[in-house]
């Protein structure tokens, strides 16, 4: 290799740090502008308490490890802890009060301990984006793996959830890096891949109860692989026997990885019970599982729950039943102006049009159409049986993550948990990653010359750096709403929420924008007096605007002026579901009754969602009327 050939060689890697760089700047900006966000009222007291006291009292309905790595850095702040509140010494999993407590009503600074336990998931997020890459790496070189690494990085999906904490985009790594290595495991096995494709898995279970899906994946990979092989050698004469040995190889090394990913949980899990009192385990373990139907199940956990041995294993199936138990009681939420707690099985395929960046939607239907040019010989040729049962031996990595796409796929449209884009982000960065590689592998019309394959592979190298250019432009653009971003199929930023609301658009985060909004006005001479605040979110109004400056409000109340409060300042996610058709079957809370409102503002805003039209808009979630 020439000298000019190493200093090239370093090139991806320092766009990738770039890369990272940039994606990092957009989180870490966002993340001081933003109020906390609904779930992170309960998961940073969580984390904290895992790690400052080694208790899990707190938050068991998802795994620990994006938590901890959330309360890592506040154990450097001088951080006052309600530990004689009895959010946690008597309430069972009180993990909402004692957020409440933790951040806002101990004397802490709660944007501080927001912003440094924001970043744990920023270090996931970078972690995931060299994952990502080196995935990408593995099937096309550095130069192409540089695509899927933008889009992921600079995806506005990834950019909100990624500094967000919660488990989502643990769940994005857990899945990625846990497939990858079992794929790698099984194209060339070794002591050290085996332990790794376990330590993984087990991983992979820390970060998000959905990765348990990983468990028939592996199972299925596996025996396709050995099929794949078998098809291959079942003319050589080895016979029955060298088939059986195998076999055996794939059954156990499966089996193998999965006990080593159960250590590994078991390890963590008794780490952040050591100073859970047992009784005190079994107490909330039994009044959490009070109204869960499978009894055996239930006593079966109740009793390892009270094993001074098993009771780490008994925490992490009491996680896996509640997870349970809250996809069949499902999730009220709005959507294409509707209203219901049931879903809609074609929730997330919209939404993911709805929200992904056009550059994205983009590459994959390119992706998708070269795969289809890849395959049309086989399907022209009619040997694409044969191509299927040998696809798993020549391509692991992508038929792995296709097997895994596809069971997310089906498991996500029949889940009735409807509630975020966030839930698919687990198998986004395999479509960025798959149709980087197809693309590149497709051959089109006109390529048979040496000269027209450099023109194909030339057109092909603008067309992807055009697209990755033009992703992170769009990030740039939807800076700072993120989690908000809608693309123009959707309605764009400032309108996606007259398809959905919730995680994909409004969860708190405007509160912050709101008290400035407020101070402006007064500053430029207008008197606001109080607010009537209804909002969703983790945010806290009394700390950030003043006691004495809001009156919490509900649409149930009725209008604010007849109590001399002429603003009103609602969450979007609210209105929405205000003034939704209601599905067959399901009934509003009389509480988010907000006819009134329409009467008074008879003008609506463009859309579905037919809400009244504001006043004044903080960020892209609170409306604001002067009534």
């Amino acid at each position: 290799m020439t000298k000019t050939m190493k200093r090239m060689s370093f090139l991806p890697s320092l766009a990738l740090v770039a890369i990272i760089v940039g994606s990092s700047g957009f989180m870490l900006q966002t993340s001081k502008n933003e109020s906390a966000t609904m779930d992170e009222l309960a998961h940073i007291p969580a984390g904290y308490g895992y790690v400052r006291y080694l208790d899990y009292r707190l938050n068991p309905e998802h795994p620990p490890l994006a938590k901890v790595l959330a309360g890592i850095p506040l154990l450097f702040l001088d951080a006052s802890f309600p530990t004689e509140d009895k959010s946690w010494t008597e309430d069972v999993n009180g993990q909402w009060d004692a957020g409440t407590r933790f951040l806002y009503h101990s004397g802490n600074d709660a944007d501080e301990i927001i912003f440094w336990a924001r970043t744990g998931p920023i270090l996931l997020t970078i972690i995931s984006i060299v994952v990502v890459f080196f995935l990408a790496k593995a099937l096309v070189g550095a130069w192409w793996a540089l695509v899927p690494a933008i889009f992921f990085a600079f995806s506005p999906t990834v950019l909100a959830h990624g500094h967000y904490v919660t488990t989502d985009i643990g769940a994005a790594l857990g899945a990625v890096a846990a497939i990858f290595s079992f794929s790698s495991f099984l194209m060339f096995p070794t002591r050290k891949k085996f332990f790794g494709a376990g330590i993984l898995f087990g991983i992979a279970q820390l970060l998000k109860f959905s990765n348990a899906l990983l468990v028939p994946l592996f199972i299925f990979v596996a025996a396709a692989s050995f099929l794949a092989e078998w098809y291959r050698n079942r003319k050589t004469g080895n016979g029955s026997y060298a088939a059986g040995k195998r076999l055996w190889f794939y059954a156990k090394s499966t089996c193998g990885i999965f006990l080593i990913g159960g250590i590994v949980v078991y390890a963590v899990y008794f780490l952040f019970t050591v100073n859970y009192p047992v009784e005190r385990q079994v107490s909330d373990t039994a009044e959490i599982l009070g109204g869960f139907l499978a009894e055996p199940v239930k006593n079966f956990v109740l009793y390892i729950s009270g094993n001074s041995l098993l009771r780490p294993i008994g925490e992490y199936l009491l996680g896996v039943l509640m997870v349970l138990q809250r996809s069949a009681g499902g999730n009220t939420g709005y959507f294409l102006g509707e209203i219901t707690n049931t879903g809609w099985w074609y929730y997330f395929p919209v939404v993911f049009l709805a929200k992904e960046t056009i550059p994205a939607l983009f590459l994959l239907l390119a992706g998708i159409l070269s795969a289809i040019r890849n395959v049309w010989p086989s399907v022209r040729e009619k040997r694409i049986i044969q191509r299927i049962l040998e696809y798993p031996g020549t391509h692991l990595h992508e038929f792995s993550a296709i097997s895994f796409m596809a069971l997310y796929w089906l498991w996500s449209i029949q889940s009735t948990l409807n509630i975020g884009i966030r839930h698919l982000l687990p198998i986004i960065p395999f479509m960025y990653v798959l149709s980087v590689n197809s693309i590149k592998t497709a051959t089109l019309s006109g390529s048979g010359s040496e000269e027209g394959k450099k023109k194909v592979a030339f057109y092909k190298k603008v067309f992807v750096a055009g697209i990755a250019c033009a992703a992170i432009v769009q990030s740039a653009i939807a800076y700072p709403y993120f989690l908000s971003f809608f693309n123009a199929f959707g309605g764009g930023t400032h309108g996606g929420y007259n398809i959905v609301t919730d995680s994909n658009y409004d969860w708190g985060q405007d509160l912050k924008r709101l008290k400035t909004w407020k101070d402006s006005l007064e500053q430029n001479g207008v008197a606001i007096g109080k607010i009537a605040i209804d909002y969703f979110g983790a945010g806290n109004p009394e700390f950030y605007i003043g006691e004495e400056n809001i009156e919490r409000w509900w649409g149930s109340r009725g209008d604010p002026k007849e109590s001399g409060i002429e603003w009103l300042a609602v969450s979007v996610n609210t209105l929405s579901q205000a003034f939704a058709r209601e599905t067959e079957g399901f009934t509003r809370s009389e509480r988010n009754n907000y006819g009134w409102l329409r009467e008074i503002k008879k003008e609506t805003e463009p859309g579905r969602a037919k809400i009244p039209s504001p006043d004044a808009r903080i960020g892209t979630s609170i409306f604001v009327y002067h009534l």
